[in-house]
């Protein structure tokens, strides 16, 4: 049946507001990003010790580690969120499942400072530069390279670059349901990026010429539409990254190494 004429400028007017919704969340989560770049670099501005940066306190660590996820995941989140938009009335529904994807990285990076903790007092400073700070900083970045090839890697990249799939995969109603999609998705992008992630806590975690790095990577892997040249690319540069963090570091581009005379590094990165 052909909707009466005086009735098509109601639905035109309600499709462009969605439309405008959309667009205005979109852009939300990219302000939200470029505020957390902003304020990451003001934060991380001088505190870049190298490999294995220590984390401070819980509370300190926990506040600059949620803006960096921000300022790292939202831009990758985006076409998700705004999909999720488009497929519920509620517009509280994406804030919330934002909210619950911004849970989950919380819950990561209070897990990665507890073992950091845990791995100090137990092994003491046997992660300092001149002793086993260097050599445990590349292996762990060939173990990052190694994950990228691994199906647990490829199944959980697959969640993170279907948003479609994902969702009608795990939908729930209401806005709980909103808040357990998000957690669930936040999942998936952990089990996605932990390697990748840790590989930032290898080459410096206050660094946010490391951060923007980890970053780019994994924007490439969550949107390119090449999807086996971005992992195996990815793998490729953590493995020759870990090689040289081993036999070489000094030529490592951006590197602080722990100790080292400053002007010497500046000299060797010229």
């Amino acid at each position: 049946m052909i909707a009466p004429a005086t009735d098509r400028p109601a639905g035109a007017t309600a499709a462009l507001a969605a439309v405008r919704a959309r667009l205005g969340l979109v852009a939300l989560l990219f302000a939200v990003a470029a505020l957390g770049w902003w304020s990451t670099a003001d934060r991380m501005h001088g505190m870049d010790d190298g490999p294995w940066t220590a984390l401070g306190t819980l509370g300190r660590f926990l506040g600059v580690w949620v803006v960096m996820m921000a300022a790292m995941m939202f831009p990758s989140l985006a076409p998700t969120v705004a999909l999720y938009s488009r497929m519920t009335r509620d517009r509280v529904a994406p804030l919330l499942f934002t909210a619950g994807y911004v849970v989950t990285w919380g819950a990561a990076g209070v897990a990665a400072f507890a073992i950091a903790r845990a791995g100090g007092g137990i092994a003491g400073d046997v992660l300092s530069w001149d002793r086993a700070g260097r050599w445990v900083a590349g292996a762990t970045l060939l173990a990052a390279a190694a994950y990228e090839l691994t199906p647990l890697k490829d199944v959980c990249l697959g969640k993170c670059r279907s948003p479609l799939g994902f969702l009608l995969g795990a939908w729930r109603e209401g806005r709980a349901g909103s808040l357990r999609m998000g957690v669930r998705h936040g999942a998936w992008c952990v089990g996605c990026c932990w390697a990748l992630m840790a590989s930032l806590f290898a080459l410096g975690v206050m660094s946010i010429v490391w951060m923007a790095f980890v970053a780019a990577l994994i924007a490439a892997e969550k949107t390119l539409p090449w999807r086996r040249v971005a992992t195996y690319g990815t793998a490729g540069i953590l493995l020759a990254l870990g090689i040289l963090l081993l036999a070489a570091p000094g030529v490592v581009p951006a590197l602080t190494i722990p100790g080292a005379d400053a002007m010497p590094q500046m000299e060797r990165m010229g």
